[in-house]
């Protein structure tokens, strides 16, 4: 398992690993650039699996592109049956002003609603140049960034109910 973050443990306390089995994790991830977004949920899944969550505890949603992550983000942080959510998405720039407004509203909305909510959001969006940049950043040279959102979210889940 490999992964582009920092200060992130090698090896768990199986005490610690135990008492993430109740922890219920929402993941919403766009379809929008799926050969992209899938690595990332797949890193993501791995990875709080690997660290104690129980595949049953894992919600997924999908949702058409990373606009609509914020609607469900949104939705997901008033339920209270969940620890954290994580939001995955990819956009990639193209020819239009269209990637300058998209990834400025989406990180925007989805930082308003973790300051409004009682649980972690977790923002694992990829906002590239090109498609070459988001093969490293999805499972590629640069590791994969489900892989440190997820461990983000057993962190801030700690945080938040410690």
């Amino acid at each position: 398992m490999s992964y582009s973050g920092y200060n992130i443990p090698k090896k768990e306390d199986k005490k610690v690993i135990s008492s993430r089995t109740k922890y219920k994790i929402s993941i919403i991830v766009s379809e929008w650039n799926k050969q992209i977004t899938y690595k990332l949920l797949d890193g993501a899944i791995e990875t709080l699996t690997h660290q104690g969550i129980l595949n049953q505890n894992i919600f997924i949603t999908k949702v058409p592109g990373s606009f609509e992550l914020i609607f469900e983000a949104k939705k997901k942080s008033k339920e209270s049956k969940f620890d954290s959510i994580i939001v995955i998405g990819c956009i990639i720039k193209g020819e239009t002003k269209h990637f300058k407004y998209l990834c400025k509203s989406v990180s925007y909305s989805i930082a308003k609603i973790n300051l409004k909510s009682s649980i972690p959001v977790i923002f694992c969006v990829l906002m590239d140049e090109n498609i070459k940049q988001s093969i490293e950043r999805s499972g590629g040279k640069i590791g994969n960034k489900g892989i440190d959102a997820a461990y983000t979210s057993l962190k801030m889940i700690e945080l938040n109910k410690s």
